[in-house]
């Protein structure tokens, strides 16, 4: 079995260079670091990684700590992070807080004891117990598809927060529903207390407002962020006096369930009521009709995550950022439009979607104040 020492004859250079060549722990000349890398390959040379941990304090190991994995959503965002992580020269420990506030301190808790270098965590409801942990044991950790409210003691400029934008694409959806005749459209909301949901419900809020609709609380209803609530939440919407003409879902799951609710009462969709959601999957291409979705960039929104983390374990004093990411309307039929034909764009036509919220210059760039 090949050593550092064997590659360092090799390359012709110390083995202090081959060790700052393979750890990144020092500038090395091209032309040296190719002379390395070569030898490394012609060797067949394989860093011990547990001797260079003792070393460096360092185990090239990041913590994931994400709920639902068997979401779709979330698989994408689990693969974008593999990718990312793998590509840097990072392993990737991977739990599941069930979105339970207790279970979420446990299971990072157990990452942090594997000793990773820092953590992505997409945290509960409740995440008062997982930031107080996070933040008494100074890990690097980039929070991943949540924001902490702004109001809270300091706990935003204690993480980097990596998310897509909520509000302004909800916004687009009613909207665009509305400019469709829509004057009753009812949203089915995530799970209280996640920054996803008050997002989404302040971006239907906006959209309402713009489209000069009144709002109606009775509208708004709780689908918990999963398929059965959904259902329950859809049933209720459907029962009102003056139920809605079109619903929007929060996520993807709540979209399952909502169908679930419309087919048990034997309603067509868009015949009947017309439906949109937040977070196109691969499924809403294969309905009949097919979805209408705001697609978010999950695996970029993993990547991304993973770059930001790097950053921090570089530059552990740098100011805290949020990096937020454009969504796109995919635009099919479910909200009562003609399916576009082959070739045709899937997005909106302007004069029915209404004035579109652009990101700002800061969000192009991925950051926002």
């Amino acid at each position: 079995m090949s050593t550092m020492a064997d590659v360092a004859r090799s390359a012709g250079v110390s083995v202090a260079t081959v060790s700052h060549v393979l750890n990144g722990t020092r500038p090395v000349l091209p032309h040296t670091r190719q002379a390395v890398l070569d030898a490394v390959d012609a060797l067949g040379y394989t860093p011990n990684s547990l001797a260079r941990s003792l070393v460096t304090s360092r185990t090239r190991s990041i913590g994931l700590a994400v709920s639902a994995i068997s979401n779709p959503y979330f698989t994408e965002i689990l693969q974008g992070v593999e990718a990312a992580a793998l590509e840097a020269g990072y392993s990737l420990l991977i739990a599941d807080p069930h979105d339970d506030p207790g279970h979420e301190l446990k299971v990072v808790q157990l990452l942090h004891e594997r000793r990773v270098d820092g953590m992505i965590v997409a945290p509960s409801a409740e995440p008062g117990g997982l930031v107080a942990y996070l933040r008494r044991q100074a890990v690097p950790t980039v929070l991943l598809d949540r924001v902490l409210p702004a109001d809270s003691e300091d706990e935003q400029g204690s993480f980097d927060q990596v998310c897509a934008e909520n509000s302004g694409p909800m916004a687009e959806l009613v909207t665009h529903l509305a400019a469709l005749g829509h004057r009753r459209i009812g949203l089915v909301a995530g799970l209280p207390g996640l920054s996803t949901t008050s997002e989404r419900i302040a971006g239907y809020r906006q959209g309402l407002a713009a489209a000069g609709l009144p709002l109606d609380e009775e509208l708004v209803v709780s689908g918990s962020s999963e398929s059965t609530g959904a259902e329950r939440a859809t049933a209720a919407l459907l029962s009102l006096p003056g139920a809605p003409t079109a619903l929007v879902t929060a996520n993807n799951a709540m979209t399952i369930g909502a169908l679930r609710a419309l087919r048990g009462r034997g309603l067509d969709v868009p015949g009947d009521i017309a439906l949109c959601c937040f977070d196109d999957f691969a499924w809403a291409d294969l309905f009949a009709p097919r979805l209408t979705a705001i697609a978010q960039p999950s695996r970029e929104l993993g990547a991304r995550a993973v770059r930001v983390l790097l950053e921090r374990l570089a530059a552990p004093d740098r100011a805290a950022t949020t990096v937020r990411l454009p969504c796109v309307l995919v635009h099919r039929a479910s909200c009562g439009c003609p399916e576009p034909g082959p070739g045709e764009a899937d997005t909106p036509p302007p004069a029915d979607a209404g004035p579109r919220t652009e990101p700002t210059s800061q969000s192009e760039k991925g950051i926002t104040p």
